[in-house]
């Protein structure tokens, strides 16, 4: 088995680079947090025209979490972090990398906010925006941070208030997304040992970037001259043809990141992939060759998190003893952009979070 932060690239994952020799990112400590509020099923169905049989059927989803008035991103994260560093028993970093697509503003960046609240102030800070797949386009950042010698430490926190973008008469969304943060620890380690992060692949597609959007409050609308239409301030998602390129994506990618990192679909104890819904997680698991039962999911509790998704599930399943301490762990998403990624870690040893 080979191992190393390294990034590939391109729609099916080909290889533009390689693992790096030396230093690697290791995961040191991992934290979740979700707000505590809950929206059930029962409670969509008072005010969308659906039921709840159709909710669980489509998503597999029976209830989300979501902020209170008031809350934004950064209070997600800042708690989340708090647990991630917590669990890694370090009090400081190099670096925070904050992947979101609610940020608190549009100016300035959230994560130099989340930072100073972790009392973390002076350290390097900034945000990475790639929808549902942050995490993975974040491991490769910090991975490339740390092997290249600009950080030792750095905490990869990602969150995002999706509830914030949902028109909540749409049906299509309002059942689906959620808010919540989950967060890593990254150290600098070596190729090999427990918790190295393995080959990153990342891919995107810009043609198809209508597919997943919000068409008002960017540059494009506030450049137009005209003012944005009713519902352009809203999250739109062309769910058929998503549902498609998330399956075909997200395994492409996972493949290649197993070669990547030398291993085989059968040597795969866990399989971290985003919690979009319940049918695409199966799709997804059945056309890499994961088995269900290696398959790790928290949609019927959480919903859809966005970039969240995936090291979210991570510290639940830590938790829960769901993935332990030597297991080899394949984590795939997908997003808007369109991006996807994919990579491999054999989980550490880390405290329950």
């Amino acid at each position: 088995m080979t191992t190393g932060t390294g990034t590939r690239t391109g729609a099916a994952g080909r290889r533009t680079g390689g693992p790096a020799a030396g230093r690697t990112a290791v995961v040191a400590g991992v934290g979740g947090y979700v707000p505590p509020d809950v929206v059930t099923n029962k409670d969509l169905t008072r005010r969308l025209r659906t039921s709840e049989e159709w909710i669980r059927t489509r998503t597999g989803i029976g209830a989300r979490h979501v902020i209170a008035p008031g809350t934004a991103t950064s209070d997600l994260a800042v708690e989340a972090g708090r647990r991630a560093l917590e669990s890694a028993g370090a009090g400081r970093v190099d670096t925070v990398v904050l992947a979101t697509t609610t940020p608190d503003r549009p100016c300035p960046a959230t994560a130099p906010e989340v930072a100073t609240r972790l009392g973390l102030g002076g350290v390097a800070a900034f945000d990475i925006a790639a929808v549902c797949t942050g995490f993975l386009y974040g491991l490769a950042t910090a991975g490339g941070l740390i092997a290249s010698g600009g950080a030792e430490r750095v905490l990869l926190v990602a969150a995002d208030a999706f509830t914030t973008l949902i028109d909540p008469g749409d049906r299509a969304t309002a059942v689906i997304f959620a808010d919540g943060a989950g967060a890593v620890v990254l150290r600098a380690g070596e190729a090999g040992e427990a918790g190295a992060v393995g080959p990153v692949v990342l891919g995107s597609d810009g043609e198809l970037g209508e597919l997943i959007e919000v068409p008002a409050g960017g540059s494009r609308q506030r450049s137009s001259g005209r003012p944005a239409a009713v519902g352009e301030e809203f999250f739109r998602m062309r769910g058929r043809e998503t549902f498609r390129h998330a399956v075909e994506r997200m395994a492409d990618a996972a493949h290649a990141a197993l070669e990547g990192a030398g291993w085989t679909v059968a040597d795969v104890d866990r399989l971290a992939a985003h919690q979009a819904n319940a049918r695409i997680l199966a799709a997804v698991g059945d056309r890499i060759g994961i088995a269900p039962g290696r398959r790790l999911s928290n949609i019927e509790e959480v919903g859809n998190t966005g970039a969240a998704s995936i090291p979210l599930l991570l510290a639940q399943a830590t938790a829960r003893g769901e993935v332990r301490a030597g297991e080899r762990v394949l984590l795939t998403a997908f997003g808007g952009g369109l991006t996807w990624g994919a990579t491999t870690v054999t989980w550490p040893a880390l405290p329950s979070p």
